[in-house]
């Protein structure tokens, strides 16, 4: 079957609530700084009133990839989930006008749909407290097998280990991708998701996955280190690549051909590292759709996440292509 979309993307559709804070606000609140934690509906509604004036718009990790891979020209698919009411029509509304295949039927007479609270410190770090509500509902007859089958690349967010639904829907994903022939590629999503399930991410890196992405925490969580040097060997031959960034430091790919170690991005001051992670898979996805060579998907994505982090949300607010065409890529 030819592919249709470049990538297709599975993961949660929250909506984001973007606020600038400081640290005595995250210590009155108990949220850890950098984190992500999971919250209901109360605490939702609790934090929500406690914050600073900020802004809202559609999140979600690999929805946010879905955007960037959008932005550079590629095209893709998401498969989340969303309620039946207002914010469940905007995410809708702002998947398709990105040009984004969304085929999930939103949620009737249950959870509202997703959102993440998210606080940005000073210093550009963000703590997250997320309430799935629909999102939480996605399982495997979400998944649409001729989404998957018609493919190049299956994405999927390591946040979608916290509920056993969602783990079925990657079974079946990865079940149906391989059956086709396609790349899985994972993203661990965040340190503290891996501390939760270390043992069934590593099962499932080492038996499904094609392509990894991990920032540095992630990695040394994975495999119990501080070191990176010996999370990164520890990796090596689990996967096809591993793409693993470093921050300002920029990336290092690992594969079968050789390593691959590129600078970061020019960026000025880090304004919200929201949907950094996020928009670096965007671009090597899209540079590897292109088949591209490993360095230049790095720095494609490299390219997405520096824009991104220059402002607050999580998704480019310029054109990612032209962007690319004016640095020569």
């Amino acid at each position: 079957m030819t592919a249709l979309y470049d990538v297709a993307a599975i993961g949660n559709a929250i909506v984001d609530v973007i606020a600038p804070t400081d640290d005595d606000f995250l210590a009155r609140e108990h949220l850890n700084k950098g984190s992500m934690i999971l919250i209901d509906q109360a605490r939702a509604e609790a934090l929500y009133s406690a914050m600073a004036a900020g802004v809202e718009m559609s999140g979600g990790s690999a929805g946010n990839t879905i955007a960037g891979l959008a932005s550079f020209g590629g095209k893709g698919a998401f498969i989340g989930k969303v309620a039946a009411d207002a914010l469940g029509e905007i995410y809708t509304h702002d998947m398709r006008a990105q040009g984004a295949h969304f085929p999930a039927p939103p949620l009737t007479g249950g959870a509202a749909t997703g959102r993440c609270l998210i606080n940005v410190t000073p210093d550009g770090e963000r703590t997250m407290a997320t309430f799935l509500g629909a999102a939480g509902e996605l399982g495997p007859d979400d998944v649409d097998d001729a989404v998957i089958e018609a493919s190049k690349t299956i994405y999927l967010e390591g946040y979608l280990f916290d509920p056993p639904d969602a783990r079925r829907a990657f079974a079946k994903a990865a079940g149906l991708a391989h059956g086709a022939g396609r790349l899985i590629a994972l993203t661990l999503s965040d340190a503290f998701v891996v501390d939760r399930h270390r043992g069934a991410l590593l099962g499932f890196v080492e038996d499904q996955v094609d392509i990894l992405f991990a920032n540095e925490g992630e990695i040394c969580s994975l495999f119990q280190t501080d070191d990176f040097a010996v999370a990164a060997e520890a990796l090596r031959g689990k996967v096809n690549i591993a793409a693993l960034t470093r921050s300002a430091q920029g990336s290092v790919v690992l594969s079968a051909d050789g390593d691959h170690i590129v600078a970061a991005e020019p960026a000025g001051k880090a304004v919200d590292t929201t949907g950094a992670g996020d928009q670096y898979a965007a671009g090597f996805l899209f540079g590897l759709a292109r088949g591209r060579s490993l360095e230049v998907c790095a720095r494609l994505g490299g390219l997405a996440a520096a824009e991104v982090i220059g402002h607050y949300g999580p998704r480019p607010e310029v054109s990612l292509r032209d962007l690319a065409v004016s640095r020569g890529l």
